[in-house]
């Protein structure tokens, strides 16, 4: 199964990645995409995210082999309603969100007898918006597809092909166990950082703008964090709930647990707490998946 002609649908930065990889990687692929909003076509087509920004829907899908949906994953469903009288026969449908056992039952759903892999690109910035994206936005990235039971592996072969070429690690996953991964690795950190800088919004008030004045490195990155797509985010936690909650029980546990050992004096507990933290850290560098620098990397972002 060979991919010749990529539709685009949503021009964002994980869109606009995909097209401006494709271009850079494979460009033999002729790339279409569309928007529902005409302001981001008119961007997107500005800065050549794919080689055509097309109207509606029906135009960018003709003759696609794979359609990648990069729209928020809560949008997912109506969206696939919307494209499916317009799909080729055997094209494959794929997305790029971050939550993936209501991704696929929502395609499914909507998309009976096409070929469905769900997909999740495991990159991104606090950034979005079709200024956001760029070609190298996957690279050394892992790229998780969930297959449904049953599908053409051959489909599978080709778009794992297609996610290598343009420089991720591939991984087979099952959709329940990417949701729960995913609840550790994303969600809850950012749960987190949504709450700490909430909850430093509300003390400014109070110290009169100190909390801003004299952010340190560790709140700076829960900023950076935090200021990621609202409504992307929001579907994640909505779509992703259960796997969610689970971790999130584990962690306030752990909380706990924490509170208890400071309000006691117990050291030892939050030395070795630390020392293990500390370790993961070492860890995420050797593997490639973070800069070790003492800025990390993000000195733009800062």
């Amino acid at each position: 199964m060979s991919i010749e002609r990529v539709a685009i649908i949503g021009l964002g930065l994980l869109g606009g990645s995909v097209g401006l990889a494709i271009e850079e990687q494979l460009p033999k692929i002729a790339t279409r995409g569309y928007d529902r909003d005409e302001q981001v076509r008119i961007r997107a087509a500005a800065r050549g995210l794919v080689g055509e920004v097309c109207g509606n829907a029906q135009d960018a899908l003709a003759d696609a082999d794979l359609v990648i949906l990069c729209v928020p994953v809560g949008a997912m469903e109506a969206t696939a309603n919307e494209l499916a009288p317009h799909l080729k026969r055997g094209a494959i449908i794929s997305d790029v969100g971050s939550s993936k056992e209501s991704v696929a039952k929502a395609l499914a759903k909507a998309l009976p007898g096409h070929i469905v892999i769900p997909a999740h690109p495991v990159a991104g910035t606090e950034q979005s918006g079709p200024e956001a994206g760029f070609a190298s936005l996957f690279v050394n990235r892992w790229c998780i597809l969930t297959p449904p039971e049953g599908v053409d592996q051959a489909a599978v072969e080709a778009l794992s092909d297609f996610w290598t070429k343009l420089g991720a690690m591939v991984e087979i996953m099952d959709a329940e166990h990417h949701d729960l991964v995913l609840a550790v690795t994303s969600h809850i950190p950012h749960l987190i950082a949504y709450t700490i800088v909430g909850t430093a919004s509300d003390l400014e008030e109070v110290t009169r703008s100190e909390v801003i004045k004299y952010s340190a490195g560790g709140f700076r990155d829960f900023t950076r964090i935090a200021a990621s797509d609202p409504v992307m985010w929001r579907d994640v936690f909505l779509n992703n709930k259960g796997a969610v909650l689970e971790v999130l029980g584990r962690f306030t546990e752990d909380l706990t647990a924490l509170q208890r050992a400071i309000r006691s004096g117990d050291g030892d507990t939050l030395h070795n707490l630390f020392s293990r933290t500390r370790a993961i850290r070492r860890q995420v560098i050797e593997e490639g998946q973070d800069d070790g620098r003492p800025d990390f990397g993000r000195k733009d972002h800062i």
